[in-house]
């Protein structure tokens, strides 16, 4: 009996393993931190905010959580390099978690007002928290890139590519040797439901979350022979959401079975799960978190 606790026990740890969580100190990121160091691992994080990456190392102190960061424009390849070799110098060039969420990672957030959201006969159900849900914005600079296929521009698809997709991309390939060196390690990757379904006017937003999930299969596959398993986890709504996306959006997201927004705890025990050794045997998965939205687009 004492020898199966163990095994459980070490099934259900990261005691003892290494992680880098890029934009951990707000929304998702700082949740996954948060799960990662309670499960015991030691974590690396990065943000563009030096007074918000002390506030936080403060805070996890306090926690007791083993957690040191960095300030990173992951943008930019030199401070993504810089980054890296920030992380292998901490974790003496081994790594064993990358969870990779770019800023621009959910193209759903909070908005602060109080606005119902109804489809044709029932009101959006509020958070977990009780507020109530609005539609999109694509960033966490305040940018709405709400357009029709036709009216993107070439600045607009490279900004989004660059965030979404290159930047991610990068990352793994400057931690691949450190992931392999662990032994045993995980890629979680931050999507979104748009990733996996036509959502209106986010056609090069969705393009940048379908290129990611195709990533993670194709990593999967690719890095099995280096112990490497790489996962994703797409949201459908968390955060702060712009009011003037209301129309484009209201109605599909009254359709939400459970309620129309994730609080960031909801979606990052899951990504705790999968860097866990008891997910030793999943790779190469988009898992989507969405209160049942993907599920058939009604509400009983």
């Amino acid at each position: 009996m004492t020898r199966m606790m163990s095994n459980r026990e070490q099934r259900w740890s990261l005691k003892g393993m290494t992680a880098l969580v890029t934009g951990g100190t707000r929304g998702i990121g700082y949740a996954i931190v948060e799960e990662l160091a309670g499960f015991g691992a030691s974590i690396h994080t990065c943000s563009r905010n030096e007074k918000e990456i002390n506030e936080r190392l403060e805070e996890w102190k306090g926690k007791g959580y083993n957690v040191t960061a960095s300030v990173c424009d992951l943008s930019s390849k030199e401070q993504r390099k810089e980054l890296i070799d920030t992380v292998s110098s901490v974790f003496d060039g081994k790594l064993n978690i990358l969870v990779s969420q770019p800023t621009t990672s959910a193209p759903f957030r909070r908005c602060t007002k109080a606005i119902t959201l109804r489809s044709s006969t029932k009101k959006a159900t509020p958070s977990r928290s009780g507020r109530i849900i609005l539609p999109p914005k694509i960033n966490n600079a305040g940018t709405t890139l709400l357009k029709d296929a036709t009216e993107h521009t070439a600045e607009d698809y490279a900004y989004i590519m660059g965030t979404n997709f290159e930047s991610p991309y990068h990352l793994t390939q400057l931690t691949h040797p450190l992931l392999k060196s662990s032994g045993n390690a995980s890629i979680v990757f931050i999507s979104s439901v748009a990733g996996v379904m036509a959502l209106p006017s986010i056609s090069v937003y969705a393009a940048s979350k379908g290129a990611i999930n195709q990533l993670t299969k194709n990593l999967a596959c690719e890095w099995a022979k280096d112990n490497i398993r790489t996962n994703t986890v797409a949201p459908w709504a968390q955060g702060y959401i712009n009011p003037k996306t209301v129309e484009a959006y209201g109605a599909l997201m009254a359709r939400t079975p459970l309620r129309p927004i994730a609080e960031a705890d909801e979606i990052s025990p899951l990504v705790a799960f999968l860097c866990l050794p008891a997910a030793s045997y999943i790779t190469g998965q988009i898992i989507v978190v969405d209160a049942g939205y993907t599920a058939g687009g009604f509400k009983s």
